[in-house]
């Protein structure tokens, strides 16, 4: 049986919001990890106990990852607060994103890890960011979080892009969402995975992504298509045609090989392709 994180663990029997609740999280696993190891605290106060809230946290650690020499974190940290007090379901977004990778990922049974160290994570919240400024025609800046994203993190995802919540970018590495893409709550995208465009059209052009679809490792989804709810596509493939909801594809270019295992394979992670002439 699974041991209890401490997320669980504080979840029973307290009446807090669950943003609290996954910041008094986070900061009971930051004080236990400067307990183990006292070299980490350092990391630990800068980046989550010298902070009084979840999004202050979160703003600070995205603003000193992603400063430069043009902008610099003394301008990012109190502009993404700001960006978070206008809109508080940001924060609440990163909260439900932190959870989702706790729950899917197996290697992960704390909240602290992908916290600090995993890019999907906070390049998604980077771009959380950056789409808030888009939306309010503050471009440039939005643009700022982008360019940096991708040059820190490996992962561009346009400013315009609409993301759920509830998303796991595992590894992140190679992964590109265009301007026009959607991708729904309880989505999960592994590495190398393009949303992509198939040439120089305008408009709406890029890839729609419906809940809890699982998309594999190297997939390219290109064009203005639609990837039902629960769909799955298989790692390597190249989809150029819609995929109906709870449908698996695979290969190049992608077609039918079978349904999914369970209803929303985003959430469960089950990544195994079957079909009658397909199976892994």
């Amino acid at each position: 049986m699974q041991q209890k994180s401490a997320l669980d663990e504080a979840r029973a029997g307290l009446d807090v919001s669950q943003d609290e609740l996954v910041w008094s999280t986070l900061c009971r696993e930051a004080h236990a990890a400067v307990d183990n190891d006292k070299r980490l605290g350092r990391t630990m106060n800068s980046n989550i106990l010298g902070h009084q809230s979840f999004s202050r946290s979160l703003a600070y650690r995205i603003a000193v990852k992603l400063a430069n020499d043009d902008v610099d974190a003394e301008v990012l940290f109190p502009l993404t607060c700001g960006v978070f007090q206008e809109d508080p379901n940001i924060v609440s977004s990163a909260r439900v994103d932190l959870e989702a990778i706790r729950d899917r990922d197996p290697a992960t049974t704390d909240v602290l890890t992908p916290f600090l160290y995993f890019k999907g994570f906070l390049a998604l919240q980077g771009h959380r960011v950056a789409h808030w400024l888009w939306s309010h025609s503050d471009v440039y800046l939005a643009r700022h979080f982008q360019s940096r994203i991708s040059e820190v993190l490996a992962i561009d995802i346009h400013p315009a892009a609409r993301m759920g919540k509830g998303i796991m970018l595992d590894h992140g590495n190679g992964l590109v969402i265009g301007e026009t893409a959607v991708v729904e709550d309880d989505v999960s995208i592994l590495q190398d995975v393009t949303l992509g465009g198939t040439g120089k059209e305008t408009g709406d052009r890029h890839p729609k992504i419906r809940r809890g679809a699982l998309i594999g490792a190297g997939a390219k989804i290109l064009g203005n298509i639609e990837v039902g709810v629960g769909a799955k596509v298989g790692a390597g493939s190249v989809v150029v045609s819609p995929v109906a909801a709870h449908t698996s594809v695979a290969g190049v270019p992608a077609r039918l090989v079978g349904r999914p295992k369970s209803d929303l394979p985003g959430i469960s992670m089950e990544q195994s392709i079957t079909g009658p002439e397909y199976v892994i």
